[in-house]
């Protein structure tokens, strides 16, 4: 959907381990290049790895995507041939860091994709109000028991500091009476998805991305965004439509297969939206 096409200029919105950028790479052979943008600084030296031979004809800046006037300039372009934005989490934030984004692990609660970021999950937790809590639960991670938990978590937090994810999931598990704990995925996992939107300010990033992509992509150049829950869809869904300068190309969003959900099944929540700059 990207068609990436030799010499072309790409841009991955979100590096990470350098799977889809080492793939774009390899496409567009012999001469042309990427432009990724990851500020995780960890991921940046993985992926670079990962990538290999082909990282002579990569450029990665270290900020978040919404950046992405000032990281083209850096990398010496205004306009790219394609945009390719993957917005979930990567292996190496659910299971190899130490950062918070999984209750898999009993880790702090920090969940910052950027350490340069000043709040974590545990002073959100610590300080929102439970008006406020309750509402990022509910707006971030679509939690029908919000008002329940942020009111277990505030009553919790008056005896106890909350800084781990194991407290956390502890808490929320209490706070949600048994028979409305989901069957297939576990009852703290909307929680821990709205924090991370919240320490990350992710929604506003999407949004920033969304308005200025536009404006760098060539005339039939592609935007590819690839978002894993409803919230980032409809917010996707809104601002390709809703844009003059683009043709949206899937009318409805792309979905994994089953064959590609046996085979990578945090796969199975994705949806991709695909729009096309009018030349």
């Amino acid at each position: 959907m990207l068609q990436v096409v030799p010499g072309g200029i790409y841009m991955d919105g979100t590096f990470g381990l350098g799977g889809h950028t080492r793939e774009i790479l390899k496409q567009s052979a012999p001469d042309g290049v990427v432009v990724a943008f990851e500020w995780d600084e960890e991921a940046i030296q993985i992926g670079l790895e990962n990538v290999g031979e082909y990282r002579d004809r990569l450029t990665v800046i270290h900020r978040n995507f919404r950046d992405i006037d000032i990281g083209l300039g850096e990398a010496g372009h205004s306009v790219v041939d394609g945009i390719l934005i993957d917005i979930g989490l990567s292996s190496l934030q659910l299971e190899g860091d130490a950062r918070g984004f999984s209750f898999r692990k009993d880790e702090l609660l920090d969940m910052r994709m950027d350490r340069r970021r000043p709040v974590t999950a545990a002073q959100i937790i610590a300080e929102t109000p439970e008006e406020g809590l309750a509402d990022l639960f509910y707006y971030y991670g679509d939690e029908k028991q919000a008002r329940r938990i942020a009111a277990h978590v505030v009553e919790r937090r008056n005896t106890v500091k909350i800084n781990t994810t194991r407290q956390l999931a502890e808490i929320v598990g209490e706070a949600v009476p048994r028979r409305f704990h989901p069957a297939k995925i576990h009852v703290a996992t909307k929680v821990f998805q709205a924090l991370r939107i919240a320490v990350n300010d992710e929604l506003a990033n999407l949004g920033a991305i969304l308005e200025k992509a536009a404006g760098h992509l060539r005339g039939g150049g592609r935007i590819c965004i690839i978002s894993f829950h409803s919230l980032e869809d409809r917010i996707v869904k809104r601002a390709l439509h809703g844009n003059p300068e683009l043709r949206v190309v899937t009318k409805k969003p792309m979905v994994p297969g089953e064959i590609e959900i046996q085979r990578n099944p945090r796969a199975r929540s994705a949806r991709m939206r695909v729009a096309e700059r009018v030349a």
